[in-house]
């Protein structure tokens, strides 16, 4: 595969200080969801390059990095979503942004700590594709969106998926806290397993995302080779709502406003 050059501008280092403060903020409270992308601009260093050298070396990404669709404008319109048929991907999707009240452009706004993401560069614009897409993934695997266990597991699958370390350095987080929080293994053993069926499915981020949300989404998963989530399924279970989402400061405040949809780890 072709060596891209980096990202103009950056130095090639990680900011490990950067990182380490916001996992520690992130970590004490799960909905700050900004915590999460002060991670990625710290460690995800020569990630957008490599990744974009994948998709265009692929049958359909050439097309795609031309076309440059922003998918969260496309996500962020109700029509646009609405005219997906019942048992698709994007039907799927449409629940899922109506039972939680997220938004693509909740993300957007969230996003913007990452000032690279901002600009009009292939990199950037294929940083921003992962992230409008990231809600769809909750969709295909199956991961709860509004838990911290669905949203660890998540992250296991994406740094499987996309590499970047700062991926996998939420997920082991998360992963070797639950440990004492619950007291227990299930929720290390569902991260795991989401590191697991990220690695062996398809890589989705080539995927053409508008054509998938038409797609049935049983047919979609066998294609993709997204497999069941069995451990977490069984965590899910066992843990129950409280533990399965340990991280979150949600289940302590019923009495308050709801959160706002900017967040990536519930």
């Amino acid at each position: 595969m072709a060596k891209l050059p980096p990202f103009p501008g950056t130095n090639g280092r990680r900011d490990w200080r950067t990182a380490f403060d916001a996992i520690r903020i992130l970590l004490a409270n799960g909905d700050d969801t900004t915590q999460v992308f002060r991670i990625m601009r710290a460690l995800n260093v020569g990630n957008a390059p490599m990744n974009y050298a994948r998709l265009i070396a692929t049958e359909q990404g050439g097309r795609l990095a031309c076309e440059q669709v922003e998918l969260a404008q496309r996500f962020s319109d109700p029509a646009y979503v609405a005219r997906f048929a019942p048992g698709t991907v994007g039907a799927a999707y449409r629940d899922f942004l109506a039972t939680t009240g997220y938004s693509a452009d909740g993300l957007v706004e969230v996003s913007k700590v990452i000032s690279e993401d901002q600009v009009q560069h292939p990199y950037a614009w294929f940083g921003r594709r992962v992230r409008d897409t990231h809600d769809i993934w909750h969709v295909l695997t199956g991961y709860k969106a509004d838990e911290s266990l669905g949203e660890a597991c998540l992250v296991a699958f994406s740094y499987a998926q996309v590499g970047g370390l700062g991926w996998a350095f939420i997920g082991g987080a998360a992963a070797l806290k639950s440990l004492g929080a619950t007291r227990g293994t299930l929720f290390a053993r569902a991260v795991w397993e989401g590191y697991r069926n990220g690695g062996r499915a398809q890589w989705i981020s080539g995927e053409d995302y508008e054509a998938l949300l038409a797609e049935p989404i049983d047919a979609a998963r066998a294609r993709l080779g997204i497999a069941t989530p069995v451990a977490y399924l069984k965590a899910q279970r066992e843990l129950g709502p409280e533990l399965a989402s340990y991280l979150s400061k949600r289940r302590d405040a019923a009495a308050e406003p709801a959160p706002t949809p900017e967040r990536l780890a519930a």
